[in-house]
């Protein structure tokens, strides 16, 4: 599932596409929206809101849409072959004279009054790479229940909006902390939204996401993918476990040296590769490149 900055960095991609002049097609294949024709509009803006996309047309409409685990939104030139899927996946087609955008396997399409956006996206938490984050509020709303295991919070939007399972893992990992450590028993919780907020900004114009002081290919990220690999801090095996039995596709990846759970609570986990120290740095430190991007 893309997570806060990938949706972000489409956003970008769908606005320099779709603005600057009206629809010269537009094909909503979903029951609901089949008679729906919005060619002669044009596209006022197209904004992320966590995971969510909307896409805001003249007359007051915004068209929804959530990617999940599967969807996507590819932008083709005029004459350029479509390659996103076969054409039965195809939910939604966006053009103009200069490009068509074409939403492939989008479980979640919409189309709703602009001033009734709320609808969609009110329960959301604050948005980490949006204008109204507030690093206070998202503090309060994961701290509001306690016993919560702190990677379930990280994954509910209703806290903070924008974390997916990878930035879940990464964080616990860089906040030396078990994903089932309860949120209420994590030293210095103020750490969470800062260390979040860094986390997406530094990636939000990055193709390749890293979290490590390393660009290299293989040790971009500290722990997610990397089962029964070496710790890039200590080099204990990297163990894997559901985080909970209801999250689909949702593996949690840990270190269980460098992020111990105190009451016991995590699971065995999967087998433990032998221990072969790479890397003893213990900071936060994102690689130098990200202070180009204001981190």
């Amino acid at each position: 599932m893309p997570e806060g900055d990938t949706v972000w960095r489409l956003a970008q991609r769908l606005r320099d596409a779709l603005t600057g002049g009206p629809l010269t097609r537009c094909d909503l294949r979903v029951p609901r929206l089949a008679t729906v024709d919005l060619t002669g509009r044009g596209v006022l803006d197209v904004l992320p809101r966590g995971k969510h996309l909307l896409t805001r047309f003249e007359g007051g409409l915004t068209l929804h849409s959530h990617l999940r685990m599967d969807g996507a939104w590819q932008i083709y030139a005029p004459a350029e072959h479509w390659r996103g899927g076969p054409a039965h996946q195809i939910r939604a087609i966006l053009g103009t004279a200069d490009h068509t955008a074409v939403g492939y396997r989008l479980p979640v399409l919409d189309l709703l009054r602009t001033a009734d956006e709320s609808r969609v996206v009110g329960h959301l938490g604050p948005d980490l790479l949006g204008p109204d984050w507030d690093p206070a509020e998202a503090l309060r709303r994961l701290l509001a229940a306690p016993e919560r295991p702190l990677g379930e919070a990280l994954l509910d939007q209703r806290n903070l909006a924008g974390i997916g399972n990878v930035y879940k893992c990464e964080l616990c990992f860089l906040l030396h902390a078990s994903p089932w450590l309860p949120v209420g028993a994590l030293p210095r919780p103020e750490r969470v939204p800062t260390l979040a907020k860094k986390l997406l900004e530094a990636n939000k114009r990055r193709p390749a996401r890293i979290t490590t002081p390393s660009a290299r290919p293989d040790r971009r990220l500290w722990v997610y993918g990397r089962a029964g690999r070496p710790c890039l801090r200590c080099g204990t095996g990297i163990r894997t476990a559901d985080q909970d039995p209801t999250a689909e596709e949702r593996v949690t990846y840990w270190c269980p040296t460098c992020q111990p759970d105190p009451r016991g609570t995590r699971p065995a986990g999967g087998p433990e590769a032998p221990r072969n120290p790479i890397d003893a740095s213990s900071d936060l430190s994102l690689p130098s490149s990200h202070a180009s991007h204001g981190v």
